[in-house]
């Protein structure tokens, strides 16, 4: 096949449909050729896609014989004619160096903390992988020159001297797949120096990033029949900018640096590296436009004289591209999905490539407004999937108090009980346990606080054995201990299944079905083989590992998808050409992504020691942009802000940008047209948002339901929502709507409220004051509070910082408790009563939390305040609890009390630094008592909600417009404000 003397490097420009380029050139070059020539070429290609597509073309036709096309990585799998150890799985690996830096830290702790132990095992793991493949020895760390950085070298170093120990410490086997790569291809290119193959071989696809790699290119590259063709050269960089790639510290983030590093290593220039094929690349003057915004950072300078030569081309270079930058990711996936469907209408092949899942999810979304179905070269996270989540949520359940919210979260999963006999009664279940737990506010559901919830009904439907079954299984949780990894594992999957089944039932029910649970059983039963050498572990680092291991799994399921709507990941760039290329999330920091800081080697140490720099990956994706952009139609999209922050473009778009504006005339109109093109597409994605018809919003509601569903009673505390928010009594008492308590129940002021008053309760009874003795006082009251705290409060450290709160404050509520005691003598403390409104059919009632007696049918009454007591301007107008609480007693509502004369309505603050605050029976001005006065006006009130034309308004009188109550979404609150004039309407529910 070759005729000229090695070494032979090709290339295919960007923008050339690779795989096709490298089929024309190699029926070029076997023209004439008997057909079993074909049959001899060995290919190597990158990736198993790369591998796929050359397959596709090849069996199109004409009919032939087929190369061998294998996988680079694939060598360390052939037979060698020198054996070479096998590799350890790379889990393996790191569990085993998890256990030497759990050590390690048990002997110095301060080195880092316990959490870390796995992120460190996986850095060192990457660490011992990268030296493998570049041919660094562990003697290399050793000899580095560290300068001032001798302290932190010096800490670092006694974790680095576990590479040094794992080099050595198993001679049957390979710390990982790249240290056999690199021994195979070691071994292959010397016993190709004493018997060259014959046949031909070529290398086809690969820019040599890795060092294995890199040295098998070089290999083959020097057969007297070998090849190698790069993908994306770059045929218009000029040779002095390829002189200027020779220091990795300023050149390794260039696209073309891998090129110059292979080529200086066969002792190659730029010039011989020939094109492979004639096949031209569809936008030749957007690869000199891209190659001259491309050049590395010491050189831009070259724009003013070269962008000047080429300023006639740039419109012709532009003339394929689009720009697309939206206002947020929302508006730029949906300008995605809109170019999508229109290269789907025109029958044309178009791909969206981005490293950005998330941009690409909400892309696939957008699609299926027109049951769109991209074909996504990248599966589904397993975390992600069904499967992947029910064993998270069960290996939460280890050693651990389960929340309510997680309770339900694992009830209502489709795979908790999923055999088909028990899932009907186990989801009616759950939904009936949910109202009750959350009626209940029970935090952390318990088999007791079931057994109340099965108690409560008198069905003989199963549920009490249901009951049992989640008490014994997620309400128990197992105690956090440490165990063998394998035993972790034995009883999570024991767990998983046992849940997934349902009671009464075998087997794992719908758990390991289908594609993604086919997958998690594989990740498993790796985990599994792995788990040998693991160690001991806690249940906290069990939880933790689990966690990082299946977030590392993929899922690819079988769908059928768009035939020619693709997205694509970036290395799918260099495999098949589209008509249509969408670069997508084109920020820094996602494309290209930003590099991982080093916890070992800093850029400079990596350098001396030979191993990868950061840039690396920059580099990377930025040859992977450069091969993307020279598609035949392009639209570059990147959005100026994302859910936090403003955004910063892509270095390569923002370079782009610089270099067209900056030639000003035809380079600055041909960037604006880019732009008017892309905000065309904005428009379109604004009016596919934008609904056809306007939709007014909702009026300020003031329904007026008839009199008779008006309701008859109230207590003394809802009058007081009865004057600020009407549509709250409206809602609560004549819709009857009821607002569960919170999923996620949390320690809040009016838990705090309801503990104290407890407490008091407890401790102050009728006809019993606190003991005299101040310190006797002291301890009943504090013994009181903490058995509340221990009954309610299922937050240790809430309850801890709220008895801390009120040991503060005790000394003056003591202090004022006992001059309320010299004054009178409880009577009543927290029992309802009530008492009917003369001439209405309404009903008042009262459950005051405490009334003195001063002296005969003289009384006090207190209401407990944890937190800020009502002032007296907010009694005269809202809150009226006390006053008609006096006026109910002093019209004989509280029969034990008889009829009497209240002298003193108080507030009893109990909060740190509260304050009683008692409020004055004749207000200023006034010459009426407070509590006739308010009688008389609540009286007017229910009088004028017993008319059918009174409405309850929303929001009529709220103390604070950053109020929120319980039905706002009912009412609208936000399409209106408080200044709007309230709707009324007959119609009850309206």
């Amino acid at each position: 096949m070759f005729d000229t003397p090695g070494p032979r490097l090709f290339g295919a420009a960007p923008g050339v449909d690779f795989p096709t380029a490298l089929i024309a050139g190699l029926e070029a070059r076997m023209a004439g050729r008997p057909p079993e020539a074909w049959a001899r070429i060995t290919l190597y290609v990158n990736t198993r896609r790369m591998q796929r597509r050359l397959h596709d073309i090849l069996t199109a036709g004409p009919p032939r014989l087929l190369p061998k096309i294998r996988l680079v990585t694939d060598l360390a799998d052939l037979p060698q004619v020198v054996p070479v150890p096998q590799a350890l799985p790379a889990l393996q690996v790191k569990l085993q160096l998890a256990q030497l830096v759990t050590r390690l830290l048990d002997n110095d702790p301060t080195l880092a903390p316990r959490s870390a132990v796995f992120d460190l095992a996986e850095s060192l793991a990457a660490l011992i992988e990268e030296m493998h493949g570049e041919g660094v020895s562990p003697d290399t760390l050793r000899t580095l020159d560290m300068g001032e950085h001798s302290a932190h070298w010096a800490r670092s170093l006694e974790v680095l001297n576990i590479v040094t120990d794992f080099f050595d410490a198993d001679p049957t086997h390979l710390p990982g797949n790249e240290a056999r790569l690199r021994r195979v291809v070691t071994s292959l290119a010397d016993t190709w120096v004493k018997t060259p193959p014959r046949d031909p071989i070529i290398v086809a696809g690969s820019t040599g990033s890795r060092g294995a790699t890199r040295l098998f290119m070089e290999a083959v590259a020097r057969l007297p029949q070998g090849a190698v063709i790069l993908p994306g050269y770059d045929f218009d960089q000029p040779d002095n900018v390829w002189h200027g790639l020779s220091d990795a510290l300023t050149a390794e983030d260039h696209p073309q640096y891998r090129f110059r590093v292979l080529m200086d290593a066969l002792d190659l220039t730029p010039s011989d590296v020939q094109p492979w094929t004639t096949l031209a690349p569809p936008a030749p003057e957007r690869n000199k436009l891209i190659s001259l915004a491309l050049r590395p950072a010491p050189v831009t300078d070259q724009w003013r004289l070269d962008g000047k030569a080429m300023q006639s081309e740039v419109p012709a270079a532009a003339a394929g591209m689009t720009l697309i930058e939206a206002p947020s990711p929302r508006f730029e996936a949906a300008a995605i999905a809109l170019c999508l469907r229109e290269a789907a209408e025109n029958g044309l092949t178009a791909a969206l490539i981005s490293p950005d899942r998330m941009l690409t999810r909400q892309v696939a979304s957008a699609l299926d407004r027109w049951s769109i179905l991209p074909d996504d070269s990248a599966g589904r996270p397993l975390n992600q999937t069904a499967p992947g989540r029910f064993l998270r949520h069960v290996a939460g359940l280890f050693g651990a108090r389960l929340r309510l919210d997680a309770c339900l979260t694992l009830l209502k999963h489709p795979l908790t009980a999923s055999s088909p006999e028990m899932r009907g009664n186990h989801l009616r279940f759950t939904r009936e346990l949910e109202l009750f737990l959350r009626r209940n506010s029970c935090a952390f559901p318990t088999p007791a606080a079931l057994a109340l919830w099965v108690g409560k009904s008198d069905k003989n439907d199963g549920r009490g054995a249901w009951a049992d079954w989640v008490g014994t299984h997620i309400l128990t949780p197992p105690p956090a201990s440490e165990h063998p990894l394998e035993d972790h594992i034995t009883a999570h999957l024991a767990l998983a299944e046992t849940l997934a089944a349902g009671p009464d039932a075998t087997g794992s029910g719908a758990l390991w079905l289908k594609k993604p649970g086919e997958t998690a059983r594989q990740a498993m039963q790796k985990f599994e083989q792995a788990a040998r050498d693991g160690g001991v572990f806690s249940t906290f680092d069990y939880t933790t590992l689990f966690t990082k291991i299946i977030s590392g799994e993929e899922v690819r399921e079988e769908t059928l998808s768009h035939p020619r709507i693709m997205i694509w990941g970036t290395l799918e760039a260099r495999v098949q050409g589209a008509d249509l290329v969408i670069l997508g999330g084109l920020n820094d920091g996602t494309w290209p992504e930003l590099p991982t800081p080093d916890p070992w080697l800093n850029r400079q140490m990596r350098k001396e020691a030979g191993l990868l720099l950061p840039e690396r990956r920059v580099g990377l994706s930025a040859h992977d942009f450069q091969q993307a952009v020279a598609a035949p139609r392009v639209v570059l999209t990147r959005s100026v802000r994302s859910a936090e922050a403003e955004t910063v473009p892509s270095r390569w778009l923002n370079r782009l940008g610089n270099l067209m504006r900056g030639l000003g005339g035809t380079g600055k109109d041909a960037f604006d047209q880019m732009k008017e093109r892309g905000d065309c597409w904005l428009d379109l994605a604004s009016a596919l948002e934008t609904p056809d018809t306007r939709v007014d919003p909702a009026p300020r509601p003031s329904p007026c339901p008839p009199v008779a569903v008006r309701p008859k009673e109230l207590s003394v505390t809802a009058v007081a929502r009865l004057i600020r928010d009407p549509y709250d009594i409206y809602a609560q008492r004549i819709l009857r709507l009821n607002k569960l308590n919170p999923l996620n129940p949390t320690a809040d002021a009016r838990l705090r409220g309801n503990v104290l008053h407890d407490a008091f309760k407890q401790v102050i009874k009728v006809g019993q004051h606190l003991p005299t003795d101040p310190e006797i006082a002291h301890a009943a009251l504090l013994a009181a509070l903490e058995e509340a705290l221990e009954q309610d409060v299922p937050w240790p450290a809430m309850a801890a910082f709220w008895l801390a709160r009120f040991h503060r404050s005790l000394p003056a509520v003591l202090n004022r408790e006992q001059m309320r005691a010299a004054a009178g003598i409880p009577v009543l403390i927290e029992t309802k009563h009530a008492i009917k409104l003369t001439g209405l059919d309404f009903t008042l009632t009262a459950k005051p939390d405490r009334i003195d007696e001063l002296s005969p049918g003289i009384f006090a009454i207190f209401d407990y305040k944890s937190g800020q007591p009502p002032s007296e301007k907010q009694v005269l107008s809202f809150d009226k609890q006390l006053p008609l609480t006096a006026a109910m007693l002093e019209r004989g509502a509280f029969a034990p009390l008889g009829t009497g004369r209240v002298e003193q309505m108080t507030y009893i603050g109990l909060g740190a630094g509260g304050k009683d605050v008692d409020i004055p029976l004749i207000p200023k001005n006034s010459e009426t008592l407070l509590p006739d006065s308010t009688w008389e006006g609540l009286v007017k009130l229910i009088s004028a909600y017993n008319q059918p034309t009174q409405g309850y308004t929303a929001r009529r009188a709220n103390q604070s417009v950053r109020f929120v109550g319980d039905y706002e979404h009912l009412s609208r609150y936000g399409e209106w404000s408080e200044v709007d004039t309230p709707q009324k309407n007959q119609k009850v529910g309206q």
